[in-house]
């Protein structure tokens, strides 16, 4: 029996709360304490735990709650070529609360190949009887959140030049995510929502981007991310609503 195609009538973002397990073996591994096998082990136990849930509530697509992540967006951009997490002086204000102090830099050319997100997809799957749905960042706000400075010169002349390189990296993580058995495919762009927003604008502009422009340059390059290789029938999901 072939399985329903999105767009559902109840459908979710994605990400759910990390369980205490998980939070514990997180930190457990930040200290030393718990080995990558032993978080795994806590990860692949509670990701089949939240996967039974929206089974049992009668959705039609569970993804993995994004268990295996610490950030929404930086563990996926991280794993890129090229690209890394690294540690600055401050995190992402937000009403009342400010991230951990993380960021991403681009050390190298920006390509896509033994991406480990592509493994997590196939553990979803593996483990699902309804519809699995992948979540990863758009390639927008990779370049929204790029701090001055942290597109290496010796790669790329300045930020927005590194979009043809990571429209082609996405094309291939599209491409991956596909063959790897995967028919629901959100991108989660909050760029566009932070473009509604002065505050945001202004916190951009900080950052040396150019927001009188922003707007048509994403629209332009969004196309250029996946639709060169979107085989038919494959549903693209582009989350832009995000509470600020």
């Amino acid at each position: 029996m072939a399985q329903p195609s999105p767009p559902f009538r109840a459908d979710h973002v994605g990400s759910f709360l990390r369980t205490k397990s998980l939070q514990a073996a997180r930190a457990g591994r930040q200290k030393g304490e718990v080995t990558p096998a032993q978080l795994k082990e806590v990860e692949d136990r509670e990701i089949e735990k939240i996967i039974a849930k929206q089974e049992e509530i009668g959705l039609k697509l569970a993804t993995d709650g994004e268990f295996r992540r610490s950030w929404w967006h930086f563990d996926f951009f991280g794993m890129l070529d090229g690209v890394g997490v690294y540690e600055i002086d401050h995190g992402i204000q937000f009403q009342g609360v400010q991230t951990p102090p993380r960021t991403i830099k681009v050390t190298g050319k920006i390509g896509f190949s033994n991406h480990p997100m592509v493994e997590h997809f196939k553990f979803l799957k593996a483990h699902t009887k309804v519809l699995p749905k992948m979540t990863i960042p758009s390639p927008t706000v990779l370049h929204f959140r790029l701090e001055p400075g942290a597109v290496s010169k010796d790669v790329y002349k300045n930020r927005d030049a590194i979009f043809d390189d990571l429209a082609m990296a996405y094309q291939k993580a599209v491409r991956a995510f596909y063959d790897a058995g995967c028919r629901y495919l959100q991108f989660d762009d909050t760029a566009w929502a932070y473009l509604c927003s002065k505050e945001e604008l202004q916190k951009a502009r900080d950052r040396g981007l150019d927001v009188d422009h922003l707007q048509e340059t994403y629209a332009a390059r969004r196309h250029d991310d996946h639709d060169a290789c979107l085989p038919r029938q494959f549903p693209l999901h582009l989350d832009r609503i995000r509470r600020l």
